[in-house]
């Protein structure tokens, strides 16, 4: 890493995180580690098909099981609706294999494992439909009688009321063709589906404790956010309070989770006692959301500069048997496009498409990445006619201070933010790029069967200033200090960041601070990390917050050490003095007898700087069997100022997983499509990289400071995985020398693009 050094006390130092000792010796609570009091344990009986009436269902059985306390189906379920369409929590019509039949909760898991087997349903099986172009033809099945075509409508959100950004329409789109060098069209897809699959299983606690009056302990990364979306479901009357701890893990997925709360609180309102329901395995990658499907097909004009002007076609988006989030996940998409490809020209129409699958929903990369992981295969192409180095038209192309974009409230954004090339360029050098790169579909090496190829991709967010976030910093009046933030820790240690912009911002030790835990009924408003935000929204209003107590306290100080002026005063371990005189000093618990100090911070939502990562990558292919073997990694960046020199190596190393490079090699949600069963939904069928096969990762990290807050500092850990897929497909592509169109890149699509075949040859004597 290359830093610009500055004299910070905290900042950019490498520390220990505040919950690292307990997290390393099995001392963090995590959700399914809490004791209740006469907790009960929730289970969910789920469709065996993917498309059905159910006829009759009969728990008779079931509820007279001892220790069985409550069994709902949609015959006693509330009329609870989430989601668009609104679906019912539970419904007469089951949409996909693993839909909720009914809800079940008993004093132990094996009783209510068995109570789940004593229930009889008859379903009336229906056509299903499994495939998005399929799902839209004219007489395709029909999932819900008022979305004709199965097409979801764009641009809405039925929580907030917001409309989002629709399309990429811009320009002259038959001008920019006309002043073209070159004219491509294509299709790629990014529809693999793979599951952001988290160590810690979606799960929720829920204590209803009075008829208005419910208390949910959850395990993801969004507590004021789940109180927002299950508001409208449980209804403006219900008091809800949303208590966060420790998070295994999330990629975005979990924040899924309302579903899982309102199991538990409806099981919770009808049996009076605490009910949790935690997901199996099998259930997280069976059942849980999934990453929406993409399919482009457009038309790519291109100059010889590598100047870009004109992009049309469409974007089909498959989301399964309802939508959630895909509709800004599409708006989000859209300006990560235009951030990405510095273009006059587009005219770029996205389709939402429901099937017989599970729901898609917030997966790490929200939008851009599947959108960016077909589009930038499909510039390749143009870049290919004009034989153009791929690194230099995507450094050319990605935007620039000045420029504009649509964001996805559909406003124009002017970029205010630093140029990126030299962070890509410092990148290109440390990989060698100038020395592999051999031209399109050229590997670098080959090796008998073994043909080695390089690639290179490049992401960016504004959403790193997305929403609104709020927090208190107060001053005790024994001079340690109280966080009030209602962030939680889901495996990045932005509460530990927290505390060290807050120490900075104090000049504190460390160990006067505390940070309280996420809780609704306590915290004030935080979106919680997501699209990158914590380093610039959540840490802008904590150190906003610090500040404004800063100025409070030496309001009170002031008039004991001789000045009308609170600028003219300074502080560090407790004790403020004055600047012009250093020997006038005093201590804060003087100044604070019987007295406490609260500051406020707010960030308010800006979309005028984005993020950047480009990613290079070399692999090696195996003509013969068609395996891809993972060789090197290089991500370069600029993060501005570097907050945590630990945690941003981790959320870099981060960039493989099913969130990243590996989506385009071998993670993969393999759906069944006469069935609509998913066939892998194990750890061993569903395949992770083991820590042996891990490649060599090397991060270029540049610090030049950026206009966000004090620090001058951006987050990337969300882009960290964006640029790998399209990256692993060029140079998969280049190593066999043929054009790949689909992701993952595996054995068989290896070896069916190169004209082989991997079935053995039938017969023989034994």
């Amino acid at each position: 890493m290359k830093s610009v050094a500055e004299n910070y006390r905290y900042i950019g130092k490498a520390m220990p995180r505040m919950d690292g000792q307990e997290i390393v010796t099995g001392k963090t609570a995590f959700l399914d580690d809490l004791k209740f009091h006469n907790l009960l344990i929730g289970k969910v009986l789920r469709s065996p098909h993917p498309h059905a009436m159910i006829k009759r269902i009969d728990t008779s059985k079931a509820e007279q099981l001892k220790g069985v306390k409550a069994i709902i189906t949609h015959e006693t379920a509330p009329d609870w609706k989430g989601g668009l369409p609104p679906i019912r929590l539970l419904d007469r019509k089951v949409r996909y294999v693993g839909d909720v039949v009914a809800l079940i909760a008993a004093e132990t898991e094996r009783i209510a494992d068995q109570a789940k087997r004593l229930i009889n349903v008859e379903y009336e099986i229906l056509p299903a439909v499994f495939d998005d172009y399929e799902a839209m033809k004219p007489g395709a099945i029909q999932l819900y009688d008022d979305l004709p075509g199965n097409i979801l409508p764009l641009g809405s959100d039925e929580i907030s009321g917001a409309t989002w950004a629709t399309e990429i329409v811009t320009g002259d789109v038959e001008k920019g063709f006309a002043e073209a060098d070159a004219i491509i069209e294509g299709g790629f897809a990014y529809d693999n589906i793979p599951n952001p699959i988290s160590i810690e299983s979606p799960a929720a606690v829920a204590l209803w404790e009075e008829p208005d009056k419910v208390t949910l302990w959850v395990s993801n990364h969004k507590v004021w956010n789940n109180k927002r979306l299950l508001s409208p479901i449980f209804g403006d009357k219900v008091q809800i309070r949303i208590i966060g701890g420790a998070c295994g893990g999330s990629y975005g997925a979990k924040a899924m989770s309302w579903q899982v709360q309102c199991y538990a609180a409806a099981l919770s309102k009808a049996t009076g006692q605490p009910v949790k329901v935690i997901f199996s395995k099998e259930e997280q990658l069976g059942c849980f959301i999934l990453r929406p499907a993409t399919r482009l097909n457009a038309k790519v004009g291109m100059q010889k500069d590598g100047t870009v002007t004109a992009v049309a076609g469409s974007w089909l988006v498959g989301t399964g048997y309802y939508s959630r989030t895909t509709q800004i996940q599409i708006a989000v998409g859209c300006g990560e496009a235009m951030i990405a490809v510095r273009c006059n020209n587009w005219n770029v129409k996205p389709s939402i498409v429901c099937t017989n699958r599970n729901a898609s929903g917030i997966v790490r990369g929200f939008g851009g990445q599947e959108l960016k992981c077909a589009l930038i295969p499909l510039l390749s192409l143009a870049m290919e006619k004009l034989s153009l180095d791929p690194f230099e038209v995507l450094k050319k192309n990605f935007v620039k201070p000045g420029d504009g974009y649509f964001w996805r409230n559909a406003a124009w954004y002017n970029y205010r933010g630093i140029d990126y090339s030299r962070a890509m360029d410092e990148g290109a050098k440390t990989f060698g790029w100038k020395e592999k790169w051999k031209g399109w579909l050229k590997p670098t090496a080959v090796e008998g069967t073994k043909h080695i190829g390089v690639g290179v991709g490049v992401h960016g967010n504004a959403d790193v200033g997305e929403d609104m976030s709020e927090a208190y910093v107060r001053i005790d009046n024994d001079g340690r200090v109280v966080v009030i933030s209602g962030l939680t820790e889901h495996g990045t240690g932005q509460r530990s960041n927290v505390v060290k912009a807050v120490a900075e911002v104090l000049q504190l030790p460390l160990e006067f601070i505390s940070i309280t835990p996420g809780d609704t009924l306590v915290t004030p408003v935080e979106w919680g990390p997501a699209g990158s935000r914590g380093t610039y929204a959540i840490l802008g209003a904590a150190i906003s917050a610090a500040d404004d107590a800063k100025k409070k306290l030496f309001q009170l100080a002031a008039p004991m050490l001789g000045t009308d002026n609170f600028e003219d005063l300074e502080t560090a371990d407790g004790i403020i003095w004055l600047k012009s005189d250093p020997e006038k000093r005093i201590d804060w618990k003087k100044v604070l007898k019987f007295r406490t100090v609260i500051g406020h911070g707010r960030f308010d939502e800006d979309f005028s700087l984005s993020n950047c990562m480009m990613s290079f990558v070399e692999l090696q292919v195996d003509t013969e069997t068609g395996k891809i073997d993972l060789l090197r990694v290089v991500n370069a960046t600029d993060v501005g100022k570097v907050i945590d020199p630990h945690g941003l190596e981790g959320q870099l190393n981060g960039c493989l997983g099913s969130a990243g490079i590996d989506s385009a090699i071998f993670e993969e949600t393999i759906l069944d499509p006469t069935t609509g069963c998913i066939l892998n939904t194990n750890l061993i069928d569903y395949k992770w990289r083991t820590s042996a096969e891990l490649p060599v990762i090397e991060n270029v990290v540049l610090e030049t400071p950026i206009d966000s807050h004090r620090f001058h500092a951006l987050g990337i850990g969300e882009i960290s995985t964006s640029p790998g897929p399209s990256a692993v497909l060029m140079a998969a592509s280049n190593a066999i020398g043929q054009w790949l169109h689909e992701y993952p890149v595996t054995p068989e699509r290896v070896l069916k693009t190169l004209g082989k075949s991997m079935e053995k040859k039938q017969g023989g004597s034994l």
